[in-house]
Parts: C-alpha cells; structure tokens; sequence
C-alpha cells in the first residue's frame, strides 16, 4: 500500500517486520491450542534479513513453521514472498522469531508459563 512506502516507492522495512511479526503470532496461536497458555508475546527477532525490494503494487505472502519449541518458548521461522505481474514469487525476507508463552492472571497481567507441547 502507498502508506507503507518510503519516498523511493518501497516498503518500509519496519512496516515488513510489523507484518512478519502478525505471520508468526498467526503460527504460534495455531501450535497453542490445546495448552494452558492463554498466548504467546514477541520476546526476540533473533535474526532478519531483506532479500529483495518490495515495491508498491506487489503482494507480500507469508508462510511461518515453527521450527523449535524449549519450556515457554517457541522459535519460528517466518519466509515473505513479493509476487508481481511478472513474478509469481521471490523470497523477499527472511526472519526468525522467538515467542513465549503466558498465562493471564486475574490481576490482568501475564505471566510466562510451560505450554507443554513438543514440537
């Protein structure tokens, strides 16, 4: 979209980890059903790299695997492909996040806790 460019026609590269960062929690809801976690929170991108440029008027597609889990925490992998008229996909970015696991108390706040499940 125009707003999510920078003067040179391109996507922001924040506006693309925004993004990634909506695909991984999507991954990580999915892996938390069933768990005693309420939900998971972003606690580290731990690596990104842009591949390609992204210009307005391309699609972005993304896919995410979770690709290991520990006690909390669950590390995914996130891959986001532009698409053009003449390209049907290019792998654009590549990142990996880690999330972790939390637990609403009545208070209202969170608490990190064991989701219990093995990836």
């Amino acid at each position: 979209m125009p707003q999510d460019a920078n003067v040179l026609g391109t996507l922001f590269g924040g506006q693309m980890v925004s993004w990634m960062d909506i695909a991984a929690a999507k991954a990580v809801h999915r892996f938390l059903k069933g768990t005693p976690a309420d939900a998971a929170l972003t606690r580290a991108i731990d690596a990104i790299e842009f591949k390609e440029t992204v210009h307005v008027g391309n699609w972005v597609n993304f896919e995410a695997e979770i690709i290991s889990t520990g006690k909390s925490s669950i590390n995914i992998q996130i891959d986001a492909y532009k698409e053009t008229k003449n390209v049907e996909r290019l792998l654009a970015c590549t990142a990996r996040f880690t999330f972790v696991s939390v637990k609403k108390l009545q208070n209202g706040s969170y608490e990190k806790i064991a989701h219990e499940k093995k990836h």
